[in-house]
């Protein structure tokens, strides 16, 4: 997958399709000041609920990309396509099984296609057992599944998951030192301003989701400051 002209996002927001998305969330996450909204989720997701959150959501002039959990729910306007492949999955079907199949559906738009070559670490998140993931791993582990994303299997985004749960900052510099080209991002527990301001000090992308549906708005947008704050000049 082609990893030329990916943006240089260092906010995203992600927006589950089969979560409540109220007008008030919608247009909040819009107009923060978020560098793209990933529409993806695990679990529940149908074609209808993409189609029409994005519907919803292209409205406003912010960057919008696709992650789609599996073949029969990407919707495909034209954005960036993120798609994952879990290289500590049990199984072989969340490496290249799904993405096979969906060489073998549709025509793949290669040159908006990205690959995220995922680290999970949380297993008792839904994507740490749809996919089985084997998350008992140190840093070196994390490490190592970096470098040969980015240096065997040349993906463009490396990311470090731990998916509802607040990681290991340590974790995240390992995996952006074992890196030449690739991007590391990173998602899960980030509540606030300070979480956010940490880990993008590691990682060149932080990426929300669940602080917008379970602490509010408030906290949401101090995620967007922390990773402004990180970014500026001492």
């Amino acid at each position: 997958m082609d990893g030329e002209g990916l943006p240089d996002w260092r906010h995203l927001t992600k927006l589950d399709p089969d979560r409540e998305n109220s007008e008030e969330v919608v247009e909040a996450v819009c107009t923060s000041g978020t560098d793209c909204v990933v529409l993806g989720g695990t679990k529940g997701v149908t074609e209808d609920k993409a189609s029409e959150l994005y519907r919803r959501v292209s409205e406003y002039p912010v960057d919008v990309a696709v992650e789609p959990s599996d073949p029969s729910t990407v919707v495909d306007r034209g954005d960036p396509l993120l798609v994952p492949t879990v290289l500590n999955a049990g199984s072989p079907a969340w490496i290249v099984g799904m993405h096979k199949e969906w060489v073998r559906l549709t025509e793949v738009p290669w040159h908006r296609t990205y690959a995220e070559g995922y680290v999970v670490l949380n297993g008792e998140s839904d994507v740490g057992q749809v996919t089985d993931a084997r998350t008992d791993l140190t840093a070196e582990d994390v490490a190592a599944y970096a470098e040969v994303a980015d240096r065997y299997l040349g993906l463009p985004v490396v990311y470090v998951e731990y998916s509802g749960t607040y990681g290991d900052p340590l974790v995240v510099e390992a995996a952006a030192d074992a890196v030449d080209d690739a991007r590391v991002f990173y998602g899960g527990g980030v509540d606030g301003f300070t979480r956010a301001r940490e880990v993008a000090s590691h990682a060149d992308a932080v990426v929300v989701g669940n602080v917008v549906y379970e602490e509010g708005i408030d906290s949401y947008l101090d995620t967007v400051e922390g990773v402004l704050d990180a970014a500026s000049p001492p």
